[in-house]
């Protein structure tokens, strides 16, 4: 029921949003002289607004088709290496361009397209062979392919580092955002104590809650002070019979993004009026910076609810990984077996998802790793989203990974 009233509601404001948009339009028209004078300007701005925050989304697209090497502009496409039911591992090829580390980039499973890490990806083109795990919605994978869990995730990504690791430098260098960097971490620790030749050489995470006792955000708090029951009851649905998927009980991405907008509801307010006033002014430029993170940021995807589950007990709830105590099949993670990936573990001061020291503790618990190949490193005045994306990304951040992976290569 909970997801039909979504899709009811969806449709009935993408109609209004069609119509707001059309609305704006006739009173922006230079022939119409409310363009000009009157309330005319404000009342398109209003109606532009609306259209903006209501319109449907689908996934967006990469749009890299370019990059910079040594001072050279240098073409690149994007080609998929390996299609899976849930996700498939995409390749920015860098046309002309051959050698280079192999890295590969771990998109977050939560509610948002590997298309959220766009910025990411390109600020590490110039200086990386870039690889991205590109997962589907839930929504769309037929009940046919089967299930997606915890499990599934961690064998996905040592199947992709095997398929990269196939051609050239066996060993990939890895890099989780958020999310990902438990199965990030647990697929480290297996590869190492497997001796898999396409074992990480280097593993980065990114704001990543690894060890969530360590000081909790809202995130964590809301997570662990519910009984696992009650996510079971109350935030998973039955994908409708409008989508491929139908009949797959999921988590849907449109109560995520409710969550994460309830979070900082003030912060998105102020920045929907900014909007509204940069169009009455006409400084569509500002306005347009605006449009394009809320296109980017509402465009969401279902999870399955079998790997939100077992992640919210494993990762929020029993704390598995840094207890020791996370399996994989039935085999124990062990971080200690982690001895020849070199670890970077990165956070900001102002993270509100994952807080400081969540990421950290995965240094602590490997304790069969050298000193020498632990990094650690916190960015000033950064919040979550500005980890992996923005100026400071650019700037500041990234330069510490590529010195990461430039030492370990």
């Amino acid at each position: 029921m909970l997801y039909n009233a979504y899709e009811l509601q969806r449709s009935m404001l993408a109609g209004a949003s069609a119509l707001a948009n059309f609305s704006a339009g006739l009173l922006n028209n230079p022939a119409n002289p409310f363009a000009y004078f009157g309330g005319g300007p404000i009342l398109a701005s209003a109606l532009e607004v609306f259209a903006h925050a209501s319109a449907p989304r689908g996934k967006p697209e990469f749009g890299l088709t370019r990059t910079i090497i040594d001072g050279k502009p240098v073409e690149v496409h994007e080609d998929v290496v390996l299609r899976k039911p849930f996700g498939q591992l995409k390749h920015f090829v860098r046309d002309g361009v051959e050698g280079g580390p192999k890295l590969l980039i771990v998109a977050p499973m939560s509610g948002h397209y590997a298309t959220l890490l766009r910025g990411t990806v390109e600020r590490m083109l110039p200086v990386a062979d870039v690889y991205i795990t590109d997962w589907r919605d839930a929504k769309l994978v037929p009940l046919a392919d089967g299930r997606f869990d915890l499990d599934d995730y961690v064998d996905y990504l040592i199947e992709f580092l095997a398929t990269i690791g196939a051609e050239g430098d066996p060993r990939p260098h890895l890099l989780a955002v958020c999310q990902p960097s438990v199965p990030a971490y647990a697929a480290t620790a297996l590869m190492n104590a497997d001796q898999h030749p396409n074992r990480p050489k280097t593993l980065t995470m990114m704001g990543g809650p690894v060890d969530t006792r360590e000081a909790p955000t809202a995130v964590n708090t809301l997570a662990t002070e519910r009984p696992h029951s009650w996510f079971e009851q109350n935030v998973i649905a039955t994908v409708p019979a409008t989508y491929s998927g139908a009949g797959r009980r999921v988590y849907p991405g449109f109560l995520q993004l409710a969550g994460f907008m309830t979070m900082n509801l003030g912060n998105h307010m102020i920045s929907h009026w900014e909007m509204f006033k940069h169009l009455v002014k006409g400084d569509d430029e500002s306005a347009e910076s605006t449009m394009s993170f809320y296109d980017e940021y509402r465009a969401v995807c279902d999870m399955t609810a079998e790997f939100y589950l077992q992640t919210i007990d494993i990762v929020f709830q029993s704390h598995a990984l840094p207890k020791g105590e996370m399996l994989h099949r039935g085999r124990r993670v062990d971080p200690a077996a982690i001895s020849d990936t070199a670890i970077l573990a990165i956070e900001g001061e102002r993270d509100d998802i994952s807080g400081l020291g969540q990421t950290k503790a995965a240094l602590t618990i490997s304790t069969g790793l050298p000193a020498k190949m632990k990094k650690y490193h916190m960015a000033p005045n950064v919040g979550h989203y500005g980890i992996f994306n923005g100026s400071k990304w650019r700037t500041k951040i990234a330069p510490v990974v590529e010195d990461w992976i430039a030492k370990h290569a």
